[in-house]
């Protein structure tokens, strides 16, 4: 993260409504039940929570939400959101490129989520996040298409639809799926993911989506896509990116309560969380 960093803005979102199964909504909670807020104060971190509660649709929340980040960010603060469906990732984009800022983007998930309107057979936000972030999706949210599509990175893809799997060749967005994992290491992907979404960059945000983890590890995901990322393997990656000092905010989503198992999940996200801010083994 970025070492001139001392705060940090924990904002829950506790909003299903761009998914189609019940439980993302306690994705949050889930995260502080299991030490979170703790964990980051041990730290050495200033931690400021807040939670953004309502039933709203997924246009209004994203308005809130953008709200929200852009006042962390004016105040020196990390933003960290904990979702929710990854939707929540639309109104985080939104705030945090409010002025206009210069960011680079990683995008851990076992799906690229460039659905659109006309290409998703089912509606649901959380399919569009990316193409809503990219301006592309029909939603016609606020705050959207401020990015740079070659400062975008895929870590972790493995569930990709033809009409995805076009746009990823025609647009030539970099993506590190699975085999590629497989093939280079999980060290040597971070670090072309780093120079790629760095590259002339005034920082890089991270998405991570729950699922972008073996659900060996991490069961309690809606779409559970076998081959993922492992415990260790995901820790390394986010140690690499700590390390980096160029990570200045970051977005959760897609964890689900109701399927996971005695919070197996929870628990590896939010140290996930922790290796991201700084923690090591010594």
């Amino acid at each position: 993260m970025a070492a001139e960093a001392q705060k940090i803005r924990l904002i829950r979102v506790p909003f299903a409504v761009g998914t189609s199964r019940p439980g993302n909504e306690q994705g949050a909670d889930s995260f502080m039940e299991a030490g979170l807020g703790r964990t980051i104060r041990n730290l050495g971190w200033e931690l400021t929570e807040e939670i953004l509660s309502g039933e709203e649709n997924v246009k209004e929340i994203s308005r809130l939400l953008a709200e929200r980040v852009r006042q962390a960010v004016e105040e020196g603060a990390f933003p960290l959101v904990l979702g929710g469906d990854h939707s929540v990732t639309i109104g985080t984009w939104a705030g945090l490129t409010n002025r206009s800022a210069n960011l680079g983007l990683v995008w851990f998930d076992a799906h690229p989520t460039l659905l659109t309107a006309d290409t998703s057979t089912t509606g649901y936000a959380n399919e569009m996040a990316l193409a809503t972030i990219l301006g592309k999706s029909g939603l016609n949210m606020p705050g959207t298409g401020r990015i740079r599509p070659e400062n975008i990175v895929f870590i972790g893809l493995r569930d990709v639809q033809p009409s995805e799997r076009e746009w990823i060749r025609a647009e030539g967005f970099t993506c590190f799926t699975m085999h590629e994992i497989d093939r280079l290491g999980i060290e040597k992907v971070v670090e072309s993911a780093l120079r790629i979404a760095g590259d002339g960059t005034d920082g890089i945000h991270v998405s991570l989506d729950a699922d972008v983890l073996d659900p060996l590890e991490a069961p309690g995901v809606d779409s559970a896509v076998p081959g993922g990322l492992f415990f260790r393997e995901a820790h390394f990656a986010f140690e690499l990116l700590a390390e980096s000092g160029l990570i200045t905010s970051m977005d959760v989503s897609e964890v689900n309560p109701f399927l996971d198992e005695k919070r197996r999940t929870s628990k590896l996200i939010s140290g996930l969380i922790a290796s991201l801010l700084g923690k090591k083994i010594l």
